[in-house]
């Protein structure tokens, strides 16, 4: 829970989960302007500290997913966090909130809900950021691409957290297509990355587990997105050159016909400079209010 004392922290008590939120300013907001919600997967609301900060004058919603943080209260008896329930979710959320049509930042497998949730629910949506989704299915070496994803998975399986997360980040740093030199190297040594090397047992991982299998593999309704509602915006970060996130961002660009956008720093850039792996959360959050101000002009 933020400390900052314009952060009111609320449960939404749906019949099968209990999701909770954070509402940083008035609802309805006091300019007109629509609320932007920020919203990652595995990443919950904390994530989004540094880049909400930037936006003092606009009412921002973050919140934990499904079964993740906060919100790990389920009562639909399953681990599994997918896109499809997600995206109903938060639907829910605005409904809930009476908030509608809102602004979405949207990182990561955050990013593959938020073009999920437009797709079927675009009346809730304003403009959508979909910053650097791993939308696997999107890429012309899609098979090797989700053999990669798989064997981390596996190396978690086989020897834990450590050794799943260097796999993951030696898989998702690589440039370029997925080759079969990949798969021939050994596995990533967790050392390496200043990780833990022996195994706590543990196997909940949301991030490296077959928790978020279908993240990577789910395909959006692409000609409901192309219909113009709500407006699309596919980001990539400036350093993150040809890695996987950069090359399914600018497949799923091409697909709905769009050019990409480019934001500062990586993968998670819009993360404050102090923390563990720095962004440049300023420059990000002033990149944002001018691909937002873009949309504002239109309406």
């Amino acid at each position: 829970m933020s400390t900052q004392p314009n952060v009111q922290t609320q449960t939404l008590e749906l019949p099968d989960v209990d999701l909770v939120h954070d509402v940083r300013g008035p609802l309805p907001t006091a300019d007109g302007r629509p609320p932007l919600l920020m919203i990652g997967q595995p990443m919950c609301a904390d994530g989004f500290e540094a880049l909400a900060a930037e936006f003092p004058d606009r009412t921002v919603v973050t919140y934990d997913p499904r079964g993740l943080g906060r919100s790990s209260t389920r009562r639909d008896g399953r681990e599994d966090q997918t896109p499809e329930i997600q995206a109903a979710d938060l639907h829910a959320l605005v409904e809930h909130l009476d908030a509608g049509p809102v602004d979405v930042f949207a990182s990561s497998g955050g990013a593959v809900t938020a073009l999920t949730w437009a797709s079927t629910h675009p009346g809730d949506l304003a403009t959508v950021v979909a910053h650097e989704p791993p939308a696997v299915w999107a890429l012309p070496d899609a098979d090797a691409a989700s053999r990669g994803f798989a064997r981390v998975r596996q190396t978690y399986a086989d020897k834990g957290f450590g050794a799943g997360m260097a796999e993951f980040i030696a898989f998702t740093s690589g440039q370029g297509e997925i080759t079969e030199e990949y798969f021939a190297q050994p596995a990533a040594d967790p050392a390496m990355f200043g990780l833990p090397t022996e195994d706590d047992g543990s196997r909940d991982d949301p991030l490296l587990s077959e928790r978020s299998v279908t993240v990577t593999s789910t395909r959006p309704d692409l000609e409901a997105l192309r219909s113009g509602s709500p407006r699309i915006v596919m980001a990539v970060g400036e350093e993150t050159g040809d890695a996987i996130t950069a090359r399914t961002t600018r497949a799923v660009a091409d697909a709905l016909g769009l050019q990409v956008t480019m934001f500062p720093s990586h993968h998670g850039g819009f993360a404050s400079a102090e923390g563990p792996w720095p962004g440049k959360s300023v420059q990000f959050g002033a990149r944002l209010k001018e691909v937002l101000a873009d949309d504002a002009d239109d309406r």
